[in-house]
């Protein structure tokens, strides 16, 4: 099994002293004696866009899931930016799959995304007007401002991800976790997260998001993790998004991709 892990050149030594944005060491989780992480190592650089893919039932969203501290590993331990979760939650925002939320709840958009300053404020405190301000200020990035007073499930699928990212940019955060951000959403919505994730990596921010199109991981991200239980290969995209590796994470099942270029299908549509 290839491991293939590249580390960025670091020019200064106070940056090479600087702690990982997410570091995952040996971690294993099983759901009913069944692995879903096996032995699992992922190193994140502070500043990259980095996309973790497989098939399903990969264990992607489970990664996820164990570095925000959701589920407890059986073995190994992560760290955010050095520390444990639990120390660093307040820099870490969090996406969820768009199809997890239940969408019916009697909530304004304003007050979706001002939820995303509670983690602050603490669940005593109500938002001001500082937190008001900052959420519009969230919903006028992602291009919602004119939505903040409608109730939620009025909105369509790609235009509550839209709202669901402004809470999480409200929160101001270093590192962002991100299931599937571009599931089911329209083309308008989809350039509007790409545009979203080169502002957030411009100003030093990391993104860590599970992503199932291989054909736009190369076009969107610059790090990428291969998973399939275990780790298959993870670093820059140019070095490890290769053919023999997807071959290795998707059992044979990939045409034609190399290097973010796809002449065949993708394994999700693959029947």
């Amino acid at each position: 099994m290839s491991a293939t892990t590249a580390r960025p050149s670091l020019a200064a030594p106070t940056e090479a002293d600087a702690p990982l944005a997410v570091e995952a060491t040996d971690v294993t989780l099983a759901y009913q004696q069944r692995p879903a992480l096996w032995d699992v190592d992922l190193e994140v650089p502070r500043g990259v866009l980095m996309a973790i893919v497989g098939p399903n039932g990969a264990g992607k969203t489970t990664l996820l899931r164990t570095i925000l501290g959701l589920l407890r590993p059986a073995a190994g331990r992560v760290r955010i930016l050095g520390h444990p979760y639990r120390v660093q939650r307040h820099l870490v925002a969090y996406v969820p799959q768009r199809s997890s939320v239940d969408w019916d709840f009697p909530t304004t958009v304003r007050d979706v995304v001002a939820m995303g300053t509670y983690g602050r404020l603490g669940w005593v405190r109500r938002p001001g007007a500082s937190e008001r301000e900052r959420s519009l200020a969230a919903l006028r990035q992602v291009g919602m401002e004119t939505y903040a007073d409608r109730q939620i499930s009025q909105l369509s699928g790609g235009q509550q991800q839209r709202v669901f990212l402004a809470r999480a940019l409200v929160q101001d955060a270093e590192v962002y976790l991100m299931d599937e951000p571009f599931q089911g959403v329209d083309a308008t919505t989809e350039r509007a997260i790409v545009s979203l994730l080169r502002t957030l990596r411009a100003e030093g921010k990391t993104v860590v998001a599970v992503h199932h199109d291989l054909q736009t991981v190369a076009e969107y991200f610059d790090w990428v993790t291969l998973l399939n239980v275990r780790r298959i290969a993870a670093g820059p995209v140019a070095d490890v998004f290769i053919e023999e590796n997807l071959r290795e994470t998707y059992g044979g099942r990939v045409s034609g991709i190399a290097g973010g270029h796809a002449n065949g299908t993708s394994p999700e549509s693959t029947p």
